[in-house]
């Protein structure tokens, strides 16, 4: 099975003869199971694959069987811990663990990119005319931590925060939350962050339109969005 899944992977890479010879497995018996109807426990398990590769890609790749089982029940999914941990081995999904560094920021999307209004002046001569956000990350013995924080560049505090042991999707709108409800931002505040997915995303960036948020974004390479002190 896991060797017909490995050619099945490699497709268009090398002719089917070659990768059934790598693999040691005849070509019929290749074909026999491409053809054959699949049960519906794989059904299921192929379903469930899908729901996985999401949140790991969610999850900026951090996520492992334990944590990756808890977000799939929040989703309402029945799975146990062993399942969960059985198809991420068996489709080479897994994190790489480093107290280096940890990657907050995905710009490898298709969500729209919004332009630089700030050209790097972060500064404001009054409340709530210039925010800027941002996640950040620390390492504790239960694994990373994210926060999510909003800066007004006019004091340089931090007016709306959101932290979890998870990289969830509404971390960075639960922190945004936060500032509104502190600030109640007059239409027309610019709002800066970097180009990750959480906030060029549809829900977040719905959420600064109808509150009439001026959308900029940093430039392509830059990283994070706050000022450095």
């Amino acid at each position: 099975m896991m060797r017909f899944r490995f050619i099945e992977e490699q497709l268009g890479k090398l002719p089917i003869e070659r990768l059934c010879k790598i693999m040691d497995v005849s070509t019929r018996g290749y074909r026999a199971y491409r053809t054959r109807t699949i049960s519906q426990s794989q059904r299921a398990d192929m379903v469930l694959l899908a729901h996985i590769r999401e949140q790991f890609a969610l999850s900026l790749n951090s996520y492992g069987r334990p944590r990756m089982t808890a977000e799939l029940k929040e989703l309402g999914l029945q799975v146990g811990h062993r399942r969960v941990g059985r198809l991420m081995r068996q489709n080479n999904i897994s994190v790489v663990r480093t107290r280096k560094h940890k990657v907050t920021t995905d710009s490898n999307h298709k969500f729209n990119i919004a332009p630089n209004l700030l050209k790097q002046i972060f500064v404001a001569n009054k409340p709530n005319q210039k925010w800027v956000v941002d996640i950040s990350y620390i390492w504790t013995r239960e694994g990373w931590l994210y926060f999510a924080a909003v800066l007004d560049l006019h004091s340089r505090r931090v007016i709306g925060w959101a932290v979890s042991n998870r990289m969830k999707k509404d971390l960075a709108i639960r922190a945004l939350d936060m500032a509104i409800a502190l600030r109640k931002p007059p239409k027309g505040c610019i709002h800066h962050s970097d180009r990750g997915s959480q906030y060029c995303s549809h829900d977040y960036q719905k959420r600064l339109r109808d509150l009439g948020f001026k959308i900029s974004m940093s430039g392509k390479g830059n990283c994070g969005a706050c000022p450095r002190a």
